[in-house]
């Protein structure tokens, strides 16, 4: 009932805003924002700080996953386990959190807000038309999870995809890359298919994965004024979570992570054995009317299908192989994860004018999601039960099955107003009706919860002449308190948690202000862009027992639940230079500074020793203290030099300077800088576009980590020292070569 009530003010929406297109041009000033199609993106009059890369760049790069593409944006830093396997962070935002929980960037492909239960971002890197980052709270335009900004990817499309392409590639580590593209271009329509698949052995133990996609669209050209785009994207993921050593020690003698049966227990990732699959179907529909107006209709449905194993400690034990086996100690249950999404929605913009110095967009989004998650013992298992005995269970027990429906109802809009030839003023406003329809088998329970949150945005651009601007903004994101953490008490049963359904989101707030311009200096061309930024996070939920702990020190045998009692401030600079020197040699410059603290977090309760044994904990108040895991300082720079028209030498510089570990600050990682190198040769092979190319990642062979995590008493000793570090090295230096043919 709820989704054909949504449907019906979306058909009412969308016919008044068909019905007030004719209205005059207003020359320059045109509304920016959108959700759906990113064909409008300009920044002569942004008020926001953003960074797009075309699609062109994207491609030179060759890169093996996103993050190589990304580490060039400022502001940009990702959590890479290995493989194509990362999160995505925007100026430090959710670089403490853990698992696989939201990652406070909104990620929107092809219109399409995706979300994965791995929270990673799964991307076809091979068919990108644009990536559009926007830094700052986003929910004005996105919605729920917009906490630090959104990734807009589109995907290619029209006639640069006509002809046929096939690609092949290889690299260290059984790395291997296939690809075969054929698309059409007609005066009506174009269209392409592709397939392509990467795998790899690995440099860690167990550290095979294998991405398999299929993707195409179809863009039909109703008359001179309409168009109608219809895409899908297949993938299959299977993957392993590994790489992870418990210790400085362990990722000096041991960082591929490989299992050492002289040691017992080595220090694995809880979840693993990944096998993803992902469907994504979208059709869009536009719309041109008279002076330059505009109306855009999107439907989509975004389905994740996720199987994994959690619990275990040898994720590829093979009784006839192996000498340890899996799961030795009865305490730790091995689970089987069935999770299965379905995201549906429908969105609709239009943009138009009034007068000479008004410009408007008015949006709708409405989403029908549905999560189903089981989760049922993969093994037999025992529980201890002092003093009498063990609880035993059996294989196939389920533990738990639950259904969420979420019906999110959005209205938006952008008003932009030129107020002389210099200065613009933009203003965004955002509602969500957020309702959760949340029901679990075991136990036996039935919720339903819903939220109300009102998102903006308001700047202003001052042109100072054609080629230097001045913006400024104040805009805000948002993101609803899980069902899980309301409903905590009813839904775990452990007696250590009471629910708490009067939750409120958790809400950014940022500040901006920059230049952005152009310049011809040196008798070079530049385009050039610093800015400064301040983002506040207020609510922050977390147990009232501490984020790590179920123990309070001061009453262990107190109840807790969760509640908004964190903050921190995130303020930094940003900057980036992109120089033409001359015809054969271009380079890009990006530097990023993040301080990042705690405002609130008075909970932190350090746990130490083994807690089926000896446990305690110890109190500490964090306020002032660093966010650990983000760097303070990372620099990025990369040249083109052409020293013939068809040969190009691309080598890149990535430094990130240290950060912190943990919560406490106790534990600094070192700092680092690679140098990375790209080559790439085009030339006519039998009479077809060939292009020959090669990247080397690492090419000193640096070694650092990818990631250096710890909360507590990791290995059980009573101490809490460098030896409880989780750390996943780098792979060291890796060389992918490859040739592409176009035929």
């Amino acid at each position: 009932m709820k989704t054909i009530k949504l449907s019906i003010i979306a058909s009412a929406l969308i016919t008044t805003i068909t019905a007030i297109h004719a209205q005059e041009d207003m020359g320059v000033i045109h509304v920016d924002s959108s959700t759906i199609d990113d064909k409008f993106e300009s920044k002569r009059n942004e008020v926001s700080s953003t960074t797009t890369i075309k699609g062109e760049t994207i491609d030179a790069k060759k890169a093996e996953n996103i993050q190589r593409t990304l580490q060039s944006v400022t502001g940009i830093t990702t959590e890479l386990t290995d493989g194509d396997s990362l999160k995505i962070h925007i100026r430090g935002i959710e670089n403490q959190v853990y698992m696989g929980e939201k990652p406070g960037v909104a990620v929107v492909i092809d219109g399409v807000p995706v979300f994965e239960r791995t929270g990673s971002v799964n991307i076809d890197l091979d068919n990108i038309e644009s990536i559009k980052v926007i830094k700052g709270g986003a929910s004005y335009l996105f919605g729920d999870d917009a906490l630090s900004g959104a990734v807009v990817i589109t995907t290619k499309k029209g006639a640069k995809n006509a002809g046929a392409k096939a690609e092949v590639e290889n690299g260290t580590y059984g790395y291997e890359k296939y690809l075969a593209k054929y698309g059409v271009s007609k005066e009506k329509y174009n269209a392409f298919i592709q397939a392509s698949q990467r795998k790899k052995d690995g440099y860690y133990e167990d550290g095979d994965y294998r991405t398999d996609y299929l993707n195409g669209k179809a863009q039909y050209y109703i008359d001179d004024t309409s168009d109608i785009t219809a895409g899908f994207e297949y993938s299959k993921r299977n993957k392993n979570s590994h790489g992870t050593v418990q210790g400085v020690k362990e990722a000096y003698d041991n960082p591929r992570s490989i299992y050492d049966p002289s040691k017992g227990w080595t220090d694995r990732d809880y979840a693993a054995m990944f096998d993803v699959n992902l469907m994504k179907l979208y059709t869009t529909y536009s719309k041109e009317f008279e002076k330059g107006k505009n109306l855009l209709v999107s439907l989509y449905q975004y389905n994740d299908h996720t199987i994994f194993y959690s619990g275990y400690v040898d994720y590829l034990w093979d009784p006839n192989t192996d000498t340890h086996t899996p799961n030795t100690d009865p305490r730790i249950k091995p689970n089987l994860n069935d999770y299965k999404q379905v995201q549906r929605g429908i969105k609709s913009e239009f943009r138009g004018n009034i007068g000479d110095n008004n410009a408007y967009m008015i949006g709708v989004d409405l989403r029908a999601n549905n999560y189903k998650n089981n989760v049922s013992y993969a093994t037999d298992w025992s529980k201890p039960k002092r003093p009498s005995g063990w609880y035993n269970y059996s294989k196939g027990t389920v533990t738990t099955d639950d259904n969420m429906d979420e019906s999110v109802c959005g209205l938006y809009g952008e008003y932009k107003y030129k107020f002389n030839d210099k200065w613009s003023a933009t203003s965004n406003l955002r509602y969500d009706y957020i309702n959760y329809d949340y029901s679990n088998k075991q136990p036996m329970l039935q919720v339903e919860k819903s939220f109300n949150q009102t998102s903006y945005r308001a700047g202003a651009n001052y042109q100072l002449n054609d080629n230097t601007a001045f913006y400024t903004a104040v805009s805000t994101g948002f993101r609803a308190p899980s069902v899980q953490q309301l409903f905590a008490g009813s839904i775990n049963m452990d007696g250590k948690t009471e629910n708490n359904p009067d939750l409120k989101p958790e809400v950014t707030k940022s500040f901006d202000i920059g230049v952005r311009g152009k310049s011809d200096a040196f008798d070079m061309k530049h385009s050039y862009e610093l800015g400064f930024f301040v983002m506040d996070r207020d609510d922050y939920i977390m147990s009232s027992l501490g984020q790590y702990s179920k123990v309070d020190l001061k009453d262990k045998t107190s109840i807790g639940r969760y509640e908004n009692i964190g903050g921190m401030r995130n303020s930094g600079i940003e900057a980036s230079l992109q120089s033409q020197i001359s015809d054969q040699l271009s380079s890009h410059l990006a530097y990023t500074y993040i301080d990042a603290e705690f405002t609130k977090y008075d909970n932190f309760n350090l746990s130490l020793g083994n807690q089926y044994g000896n446990y305690s904990t110890v109190h500490y108040n964090l306020k002032g203290n660093h966010v650990p895991r983000v760097p303070e300082h990372h620099f990025n720079a990369y040249l083109d030099y052409k020293p013939t028209a068809n040969f190009t030498i691309s080598p890149e510089i990535d430094v990130t300077s240290s950060y912190y570990a943990d919560e406490l600050n106790r534990f600094k990682i070192p700092g680092h800088g690679v140098v990375n190198l790209n080559l790439d040769y085009k030339t006519k092979l039998y009479g077809f576009n060939t292009d020959f190319y090669a990247r080397v990642d690492n090419l000193f062979d640096k070694y650092y980590y990818n990631t250096a995590r710890v909360s507590g008493d990791g290995n059980g000793d009573g101490l809490y020292t460098d030896e409880d570090i989780s750390i996943t090295v780098n792979e060291g230096r890796t060389i992918n070569i490859g040739m592409q043919v176009k035929f």
